[in-house]
């Protein structure tokens, strides 16, 4: 009995008092309602539990939609870099073909300098969108990020050294857009 309950407010001690035996009180009703209260307790408890696992949960798919965002946000342009790639190699191509002696030609100065500031352009709106040359040449193969098309056998690189660049390689912040397609090297005969 707790001290702030006073003895009349405990049935058994008011039948006692009334003269009634202890064994006629109806202590079935005393013992429902804690039981009910204990039900109560319970079922509170599990509401609680529910509630806190309903807001991790929430926070979760939060989170999971944030980052979804921003993986969007930051591979949105996957597609399209994939597809100016073969433009920018093109570009590259063009430079490489032209001789020497036609670069210094005045008649088409104007157009190799044409030629060169739109690689640049193209260079540096890669760049603005997290888009980087992958480095190949003289590194050693590696799987996540070069594409060995060929060995060839070196005396004067290691085994596995990548001695040529077939075509360029390119990430998209993090992620790999486009391996660099490579020559290896193996060891000679």
């Amino acid at each position: 009995m707790s001290d702030d309950k006073k003895p009349q407010d405990d049935p058994a001690v008011e039948a006692e008092l009334r003269g009634v035996p202890e064994d006629l009180i109806d202590n079935d009703a005393q013992t429902g309602a804690a039981d009910d209260a204990t039900a109560l307790r319970e079922q509170l408890e599990a509401a609680k539990q529910d509630v806190l696992y309903a807001k991790a949960e929430t926070q979760n798919v939060r989170r999971r939609l944030e980052k979804d965002i921003a993986d969007t946000r930051a591979y949105a342009a996957t597609g399209f870099a994939r597809d100016i790639l073969s433009v920018a190699d093109n570009l590259s191509r063009a430079l490489t073909a032209i001789p020497a002696e036609l670069k210094d030609d005045e008649r088409l100065k104007g157009l190799v300098a044409g030629i060169e500031a739109t690689g640049r352009e193209i260079d540096k709106v890669f760049a603005a969108h997290g888009i980087s040359r992958i480095a190949a040449m003289g590194l050693p193969l590696d799987p996540h990020q070069h594409q060995a098309m060929i060995e060839v056998p070196s005396a004067d690189a290691e085994p596995g050294t990548i001695v040529q660049e077939l075509q360029s390689g390119y990430m998209i912040k993090d992620r790999l857009l486009r391996p660099a397609m490579v020559a290896v090297a193996k060891a000679p005969g």
